[in-house]
């Protein structure tokens, strides 16, 4: 409890001129890190250009807590590559295999079927109701890279809100403190 104490004591002691500094900084570094997410968003063409995986249904290739780079781009889906989907009426989306596709050639339309590595079945299940194949609108991206392991912070900061609580305001009560 001294060192909350001591930065309690450090930010009373502090002028305005600083503090409004300090909160400033603050504000730099998280538009700073949005205005990079942007430009990810643009380079990248997808919506989400960093997602990790939450579930273990694509072992052994991704574990869960790998973080994936995603890419969108105009080439046809093809069976094989590691996609990120939407559903409609679920917050977060799904990193699976495209095990299937279907081209109807007069009319350009493209019906995708996607299945975990991990999985018996595929995953109509999963699908919005009556949907039975994914359409390439519902696709955010790619996957292109991963990184093992990285987005373990993520996750527990998700299934333990009061961690990320901590760690925001303690990061937070460190710039405002910060005498550079």
């Amino acid at each position: 409890m001294g060192w909350i104490a001591e930065h309690v004591e450090s930010i009373k002691s502090m002028k305005i001129r600083d503090t409004l500094s300090q909160l400033i900084t603050l504000g730099m570094i998280v538009s700073t890190a949005l205005i990079i997410w942007k430009a990810l968003m643009c380079l990248t063409g997808s919506e989400s250009p960093v997602v990790v995986v939450l579930s273990g249904s694509m072992e052994p290739g991704f574990k869960r807590g790998d973080i994936l780079f995603l890419h969108m781009s105009e080439a046809p889906f093809r069976a094989g590559e590691i996609v990120v989907y939407n559903v409609e009426g679920k917050q977060i989306p799904i990193v699976h295999r495209v095990i299937e596709v279907h081209e109807q050639e007069n009319s350009g339309k493209v019906d995708i079927l996607t299945k975990g590595d991990a999985n018996d079945w595929n995953d109509r299940s999963l699908y919005a109701y009556g949907q039975n194949w994914l359409k390439p609108q519902q696709i955010m991206g790619r996957a292109v890279g991963f990184v093992p392991y990285a987005g373990w912070v993520t996750i527990i900061m998700t299934e333990k809100p009061i961690i990320k609580y901590i760690l925001v305001g303690a990061l937070g009560l460190l710039v405002i403190t910060s005498k550079d």
